[in-house]
């Protein structure tokens, strides 16, 4: 049994989303995917080749764990811990929701389990890596085991995984990559919208330095001491009328605007504003698509839009960014 889920953007609102705001996301042709055999011995083996590990437990030693995991979290809200010493190494957030999935659903096969997990969505760059991830190995063990669980308890259980990674989770990656194609989301009410007409190419400027964490604060300071968040809920909304009319040049309007404005919480990185600021004078647009960054030049991964790919070509290159041209994946998480 096989599953794969597809990687997230952020078009409009992120940060703003904390705090009720809208936001607009699209899930794109990049994913995560999980496969799961049976073994005749009661172990859990993995093997997640994209960080070159391979491992075997019992069920005793996840439970194990998983209650260690779920300790430390504990810690973190009470302010003892910083989010990244939740986490000792990225393949803990795989076993920490392969052992709340067993835990919630109270059952241990009578075999073991294989877990194979894959992914070619670049990692910290604010894509909804580890949702897809997450989503991927959850739905996958719910496939192989014939269980069909709603995806309601799905989504909770991919939550408190996610929120080991990021501390506190809007669940928008999950919503993202779980149902696919472009989502309006605003206070947990999530409408569909058509899949933009618009060529969107993604940038890669590199691991930011910073973690998501820290641009959460940072972006609080400001969401708390001015009407930030009414500019975001704005710009989100007139994205998504020109997303709804197919309107391209106020899309792409939007787009800017929605970079200035994270510019101004200060999420952007000089090099990446001068970077933005060459494809608007060739006539596009640029914005970050996760947390950004508040310190150092890397930004993690930037939406594009431009007509002329030779001219974004040159300017990546220039720059040292890898280019990607995405599509959007109307599909959520699925078995293949």
């Amino acid at each position: 049994m096989k599953v794969r889920a597809p990687a997230k953007l952020i078009l409009s609102g992120e940060h703003a989303v904390v705090y009720g705001k809208p936001a607009l996301a699209i899930a794109v042709n990049r994913y995560a995917e999980a496969e799961a055999c049976a073994q005749l011995a009661p172990l859990i083996s993995f093997d997640l080749s994209d960080l070159a590990y391979q491992q075997v437990f019992r069920f005793a030693s996840l439970d194990k764990l998983k209650d260690r995991l779920k300790q430390k979290y504990r810690r973190f809200l009470r302010g003892e811990f910083n989010i990244r010493e939740v986490l000792k190494k990225p393949v803990e957030l795989t076993q920490f929701a392969l052992s709340l999935f067993f835990d919630v659903i109270k059952v241990r096969p009578s075999q073991g389990v294989k877990i194979k997990v894959k992914s070619d969505i670049p990692m910290g760059c604010g894509l909804g890596s580890s949702a897809a991830i997450i989503l991927a190995v959850i739905h996958v063990l719910d496939q192989h085991l014939n269980l069909s669980l709603c995806k309601e308890l799905l989504f909770r259980l991919a939550l408190e995984a996610e929120n080991l990674q990021h501390g506190y989770s809007s669940g928008l990656d999950l919503q993202v990559s779980q149902q696919g194609g472009c989502l309006f989301i605003q206070e947990g009410l999530v409408q569909s919208r058509p899949l933009p007409q618009t060529h969107f190419y993604l940038i890669n400027t590199g691991t930011p330095l910073s973690s998501t964490g820290e641009c959460v604060s940072q972006a609080e300071t400001v969401f708390r001491h001015s009407s930030i968040g009414e500019d975001f809920a704005a710009v989100t909304q007139d994205m998504d009328r020109a997303l709804q009319s197919q309107d391209k040049k106020s899309f792409q309007e939007a787009v800017q605007h929605n970079h200035q404005l994270l510019i101004d919480i200060g999420v952007v990185p000089e090099r990446v504003q001068s970077f933005a600021a060459e494809v608007e004078a060739a006539g596009g647009a640029v914005k970050i698509c996760g947390a950004g960054a508040v310190r150092g030049d890397q930004a993690g991964a930037v939406l594009a839009i431009l007509d002329e790919l030779s001219t974004l070509a040159d300017l990546c290159s220039r720059y040292h960014y890898s280019l990607i041209p995405i599509s959007a994946e109307p599909r959520g998480v699925h078995v293949i």
